[in-house]
């Protein structure tokens, strides 16, 4: 009687919590704010607009809120029969970009299915699919440990084959760890330490040593200087972006390193950017905005009303802050770089617009919280 009382007591009084909106959306603000510095240099010379990749990451931000506010819509309950469908249908869009006509190559790599006047990278799309679908597979809790990593490992490998063919070496290993965590949810640390570790500490060299381009990438990692005009160069600069910083930054629109000296500033990049021109109080202030913004997630996850809610509300958590970590980590030299874009701040439509739906999502988990799940 008193749990009935309390869900019901809740239901007349609900109110979203703001900060798992509003701390992303300042997030976004610091992104806009920085691309548009970033890149006002070289946007004049070469459109006549300054500003113009700011404006257009704006319009993006229109969207992402449109997007986010749909997701917020959509009852828990489509996405739980629908989560198989989902992932299927992510992942065949995931060979797209490999068809001649469809796909864009950028890099080397053809990550991008090129539409007029926009570009989307599915395996922005497959990632959140795989989190989605492995909640779902895993809070049923019909199946014991061995049997439920198996099931992990396999929709992990199903999604990693059009990702390794584009390729997209990133992405495969975001949702590794993605799909890792949520097993670990689920069923502890044992068999992702066993199996999990000896599968990437086999695979991870076998895949670095198959392309030149990996290896280049952890040779600048191991000793940038000793190419500091080539294959290092992309790492100096961003340390230099740093240092040039120090504590307070050199001011807004002050850095030097964006003067095609830091390649991608606006991109993978730009968190040194906010270093060099916000010093290390910016660079601080965007890490305890994840920090806060993770413990409202966090709080998201112990009030749930079942197993699915909890793993999709821990898994959603997961695709943002795994990004993140990798981001931060490759720019500030602790890994070697993966391409990888700083969530809600790096320059990128179809990053922002998945960064959104994923607030959205967890929207709809705070206004389901404490109900009962019957469908279920």
């Amino acid at each position: 009687m008193a749990r009935a009382e309390e869900i019901s007591t809740y239901n007349r009084t609900f109110k979203i919590n703001p900060f798992l909106w509003v701390i992303p959306l300042v997030l976004s603000g610091i992104g806009i704010l920085m691309i548009t510095s970033t890149t006002s240099p070289t946007s004049f010379e070469y459109t006549g607009t300054p500003f113009l990749v700011g404006i257009r990451q704006l319009k993006w931000l229109g969207i992402a809120l449109v997007t986010m506010l749909a997701m917020s819509a959509i009852p828990l309950k489509f996405w739980y029969k629908m989560s198989g469908v989902i992932f299927l249908l992510t992942w065949a869009m995931s060979f797209l970009p490999l068809v001649p006509g469809i796909g864009a190559q950028i890099g080397g790599a053809n990550r991008w299915i090129q539409l007029p006047g926009i570009s989307i990278q599915p395996g922005e799309l497959l990632c959140l699919a795989v989190a989605l679908h492995l909640a779902k597979l895993l809070s049923r809790g019909d199946k014991r440990a061995p049997k439920a990593f198996f099931i992990t490992l396999v929709i992990f490998f199903i999604a990693m084959i059009p990702l390794m063919l584009q390729p997209d070496f990133g992405t495969t290993i975001l949702i590794f760890f993605v799909s890792m965590g949520m097993f670990v949810e689920r069923y502890g640390w044992k068999w992702p330490l066993l199996v999990g570790g000896t599968l990437c500490g086999i695979g991870l060299p076998t895949f670095i040593f198959l392309e030149p381009y990996r290896m280049r990438r952890v040779t600048a990692f191991l000793d940038p200087w000793s190419d500091p005009l080539g294959k290092g160069f992309q790492a100096i600069q961003g340390l230099i972006a740093f240092a040039n910083g120090g504590l307070w930054g050199s001011g807004l629109g002050h850095g030097f390193q964006k003067l095609n000296y830091l390649p991608a500033a606006y991109t993978d990049f730009i968190y040194a950017a906010i270093g060099e021109e916000l010093g290390f109080v910016g660079t601080g202030g965007v890490l305890l905005l994840f920090a806060f913004w993770v413990l409202q997630t966090r709080q998201l996850y112990y009030r749930t009303s079942n197993a699915f809610m909890a793993s999709l509300t821990w898994g959603v958590t997961l695709t943002v802050l795994f990004p993140l970590v990798i981001n931060v980590a490759g720019v500030t030299k602790m890994i070697p770089l993966t391409g990888m874009p700083l969530p809600f701040i790096s320059y990128g439509g179809t990053s922002l617009l998945m960064m959104w739906a994923r607030i959205g999502m967890l929207v709809r988990l705070e206004k389901e919280s404490y109900r009962e799940a019957a469908w279920l």
